[in-house]
């Protein structure tokens, strides 16, 4: 009884309901959107960062974690990543030889990072093959290519066949010089990344070191980021002499920005509900001094008080229900249509570079936050009716007959 009563209440005026449920719709639904812009970044960010280099797990020794030294490399790496290649899920695993050197041209010269690889295991790992922007990516078999990012190739004045010349100290602590050919040149997401990291073959690479293969890191790709956990746990278990550590712990930032996302934005949509509260509870104040004359006639025939009071809580909530459902129906739609077609942001690649985010934005929303959202809603329904609700049962029946 008393929710047909409050749902024909409702529409007693429509016009004033429709204008506080389109006022809901839309605050919900810019709301939302600005949510899953901002989620999107997040997602993008990691994801980035995950495909760019880092992978999902990541193994070094103890040594080479504290000291970066080139003779700090994985014993029996052999039988590592014959285990790696055993465990569920996994989609593949590199071994890297990592050294710190310098990259020299005709013009100028600067500091990187080589990074000797296998590149058809790299390619399960990494997604910079498909981010080759001149040249190509290991696809021939001469000797001596290195691929490297388009920063460094502008800082350095060079392009796809140029020659360049990378030295570093080799194990016996003498410098080696060794002369490439740029076969390719990459662009990603980060700007700070292209400008420090080189790529060349492994077989090149320890043909100037003239030893046996080594490595000092291998990076894991899984097929789900859900998955991490259960194979970082069996990858602990095996080699707990090895540092094995996960896209967590190895860009602790990027961790603390998803875990802090979620909360972030139900604060920012907490903020926009209670800005709606004020809208509401005038809304339905109004309702309620337009209706005395009625609250004391149904007082005066015996509805008991809190029947009152509940009847007006069951109208807010019902209004902000209907107005909550039309946001998130609008705010899913907007969201899967952008989600597909992304949000061209290329007029700021230079800064979202700096980043390590990309030009083209796809806004996303986890479904739980659309449960949080409708309790947040229903909350808010609850006190914005309140104080309407309370002005009404301290209503005098018999004074309130009597007015006009």
């Amino acid at each position: 009884m008393l929710l047909s009563l409050a749902w024909r209440n409702i529409w007693r005026n429509k016009r004033r309901s429709l204008i506080i449920i389109a006022a809901i719709a839309v605050g919900l639904l810019c709301g939302l959107f600005a949510s899953a812009v901002m989620f999107g970044m997040g997602e993008s960010l990691i994801n980035s960062t995950i495909d760019r280099d880092l992978g999902h797990i990541q193994i070094h020794t103890k040594a080479f974690e504290d000291d970066k030294l080139l003779t700090d490399t994985i014993p029996s790496v052999q039988k590592v990543l014959s285990d790696i290649k055993s465990q569920p899920n996994l989609i593949g695993a590199s071994a890297r030889l990592i050294i710190e050197g310098m990259i020299s041209s005709a013009t100028s010269s600067g500091g990187v990072r080589i990074t000797g690889i296998i590149p058809e295991d790299e390619k399960k790992v990494t997604s910079i093959h498909n981010q080759i922007v001149a040249g190509s990516y290991f696809e021939n078999e001469d000797a001596n290519q290195i691929v490297l990012g388009l920063k460094l190739a502008e800082n350095l004045g060079i392009r796809e066949r140029s020659k360049v010349v990378l030295s570093f100290q080799g194990l016996d602590g003498t410098i080696i010089y060794g002369a490439f050919r740029v076969t390719g040149i990459f662009r990603t997401e980060s700007t700070m990344f292209d400008r420090s990291t080189v790529f060349i073959q492994e077989n090149d690479i320890l043909s100037l070191l003239s030893t046996e293969p080594i490595y000092h890191e291998i990076a894991v790709r899984l097929n789900s980021v859900q998955n991490v956990d259960t194979v970082y746990a069996n990858l602990r278990k095996k080699f707990d002499d090895l540092s094995i550590k996960s896209w967590k712990e190895l860009a602790p930032e990027l961790k603390l920005m998803d875990e802090m996302i979620g909360l972030q934005l139900n604060i920012f949509l907490g903020v926009i509900l209670f800005a709606l509260l004020f809208g509401i509870t005038n809304t339905m104040l109004m309702s309620v001094m337009e209706r005395i004359r009625e609250f004391g006639v149904l007082m005066a025939v015996g509805m008991k008080r809190r029947k009152v009071f509940s009847m007006i809580i069951l109208e807010t909530i019902i209004l902000s229900l209907v107005g909550g459902v039309v946001g998130m129906i609008l705010a899913s739609i907007t969201i899967a249509y952008f989600g597909f077609a992304g949000i061209n942001l290329s007029a700021f690649a230079a800064g979202l570079s700096e980043w390590g985010l990309g030009t083209i934005l796809y806004p996303v929303l986890p479904i739980s936050f659309y449960l949080s959202i409708t309790v947040m809603i229903l909350l808010t329904a609850v006190f914005s009716a309140i104080y309407p609700a309370i002005k009404a049962i301290k209503l005098k029946p018999a004074t309130a007959i009597r007015t006009f």
